[in-house]
């Protein structure tokens, strides 16, 4: 039997060689190595959703793999993936490293560097061990093939913009829908679901931070059961023992409670720590809220590349939502997905002020009434999303037809460009700009300046037009007085003064000439056009003068 193996590792001559190797084994089949953890879990994930036999035998696991240290991606492993044999392979090979990888569910350790017969025994002895577990999967009435329940993280661009909001309601929905849910608090320091929801608490997500195998008990005693039906792993009362969650318990704690629940939603806050962060990189969906301010989308755009940089998601993978729009609003959603590189999501959230108020101040944010336009347009995200059924069909959600009407309402304003799914270059390079430059932020703000850029050129222009009247009446003036000292006439000066002006400035030029004192003396007026010449003339009047002494006198 073929044993399909895929190698992870981050570094790239450590991947030729464990693959090189891997090759000579008998019946084995390596797959192109995978370059961090993200890559790895997102590849089991997409073959597992297909069938639990298009999945790998053995995944081998170098030390040198990243962002997620290497026990922590073999225990992410092997729970979201039971029926994968994982093989660590480390330059320790010491008691306590083995210990540790067999703790994290590792099936064998190789040593570097790496040796044929030690290599080729730990993954045949990985491959037995998960052809017997897919043996007894599939003796069973159903065979897992996913991850588990769906996770939804919601991060907001900045403070303010909705994101406990829009992360309550969207676990109210899915709950009603008939699933189990969980709302999670990861807003470590200042999370304020228990206040949205009027709940009093005595545990919360520190007291499993300490905890290294978070059994169904355990966990069922951190999780506090809301009479909505949610259960709820609510944030610390003192903010500073956030600390005490790192990025290794965060991934723990989600993937315990990924495999009770159908739906995590987790309310990340705005600001970055490493447990949010494995929160984000873990879920299925990681919704961003944002305004439709420019303050706001660029803190949106400044996360999204902070993900990036961290390798945490990437732009296209992430979904943004863009809360309290209006119509008459300057940044529409279409403008926020080119400036972002994001994904855009169909339903846009509207400004509800007054419908959110009495709930909130309440803090029984689960009695927002059915008819307010944004429980509508939240809940119609949550179908968009996959969490609930088509709110059409009622069965306690907002009113019939809701998710419909909130779409029309709210969100096809955008539908051409959001009904797919952006195709652009990796890294959220979009048309506004890569990760070099402000180009969107930018434009924008030159949006605003247009019409003052308008006014400066208006007066430019009009300055040069009243200079060149003053230089037509100089020039016709002395052409004037040159003529009369040859013509000894009144008449000849006048006519030659106006002889060479143009068309615009002709009709309405005063000449006055006159001789005194041996002179000829020429004085033309002009008047100054406005803006076009020959349409409109300001009541002003440019003065030219001039003087010549009649020919023949000393």
């Amino acid at each position: 039997m073929t044993t399909r193996i895929l190698p992870a590792a981050g570094d790239p001559e450590a991947a030729r060689s464990l693959t090189t190797l891997l090759s000579q084994l008998p019946d084995a089949e390596p797959a192109p190595p995978v370059p961090d953890s993200t890559t790895l879990l997102d590849t089991l994930a997409r073959l597992a959703g297909e069938s639990v036999g298009e999945l790998p035998e053995v995944v081998v696991v170098h030390e040198r793999i990243g962002p997620v240290p290497a026990l922590d991606l073999i225990r992410e492993t092997v729970l979201r993936f039971p029926a994968v044999g994982v093989v660590l392979v480390s330059a320790d090979a010491g008691p306590q490293l083995f210990q540790a990888a067999m703790d994290a569910g590792a099936r064998g350790l190789v040593a570097l560097p790496l040796n044929y017969e030690e290599l080729s025994a730990r993954v045949q002895g990985a491959a037995q061990w998960a052809a017997g577990v897919r043996r007894h999967l599939g003796a069973g009435p159903e065979a897992p093939g996913g991850p588990g329940g769906t996770v939804v993280s919601v991060t907001g661009a900045k403070g303010g913009v909705g994101t406990t909001v829009t992360a309550v309601q969207l676990a109210l929905a899915a709950r009603a829908s008939g699933r189990s849910t969980a709302l999670v608090d990861m807003d470590l320091q200042s999370g304020d679901i228990a206040s949205y929801l009027d709940v009093q608490f005595r545990r919360s997500v520190v007291d499993l931070a300490q905890i290294n195998d978070i059994s169904p008990r355990v966990l069922q005693d951190a999780v506090c059961d809301h009479a909505t039906g949610l259960g709820l792993l609510l944030a610390p009362a003192d903010g500073e023992r956030g600390e005490e969650v790192t990025d290794r318990a965060a991934r723990q704690i989600v993937s315990s409670l990924r495999t009770r629940y159908e739906v995590v939603v987790i309310d990340c806050g705005t600001q970055m720590n490493g447990a949010n962060a494995a929160a984000v990189e873990m879920s299925d969906t990681a919704l961003m809220v944002t305004t439709p301010d420019v303050v706001a989308v660029r803190a949106a755009k400044r996360l999204v590349r902070l993900w990036d940089r961290l390798q945490i998601r990437k732009a296209e993978e992430t979904l943004t939502l863009v809360n309290r729009h209006t119509r008459a609003t300057e940044i529409q959603p279409p403008l926020v997905e080119r400036i972002t590189g994001t994904r855009v999501a169909r339903t846009a959230v509207p400004a509800g002020f007054k419908e959110l108020q009495p709930a909130v101040d309440a803090g029984r944010l689960q009695d927002l009434d059915d008819r307010s336009s944004v429980k509508q347009a939240l809940w119609a995200l949550a179908a968009e999303l996959g969490l609930a059924g088509d709110p059409a069909g009622g069965g306690g959600r907002p009113g019939r037809g809701a998710r419909g009407r909130a779409v029309e309402k709210y969100g096809d304003r955008g539908a051409l460009s959001l009904r797919r799914r952006r195709s652009g270059p990796k890294g959220g390079r979009g048309i506004w700009g890569g990760r070099g430059g402000d180009s969107g932020q930018v434009a924008v703000e030159f949006l605003g300046m247009v019409p003052l850029l308008a006014v400066v050129l208006i007066l430019c222009w009009q300055c040069a037009l009243l200079g060149y009247t003053y230089s037509l009446a100089g020039h016709a003036a002395d052409q004037g007085a040159r003529t009369a000292t040859a013509a000894q006439s009144a008449g000849a000066c006048e006519t030659a003064a106006v002889e060479d002006l143009p068309g615009a400035w002709r009709g309405g030029a005063s000449v006055s000439c006159v001789r005194a004192g041996g002179l000829w003396k020429a004085d033309v007026g002009l008047k100054v056009p406005v803006l076009f010449p020959g349409a409109v003339a300001f009541p002003v009047t440019v003065n030219g003068s001039a003087g010549a002494a009649e020919e023949g006198r000393p």
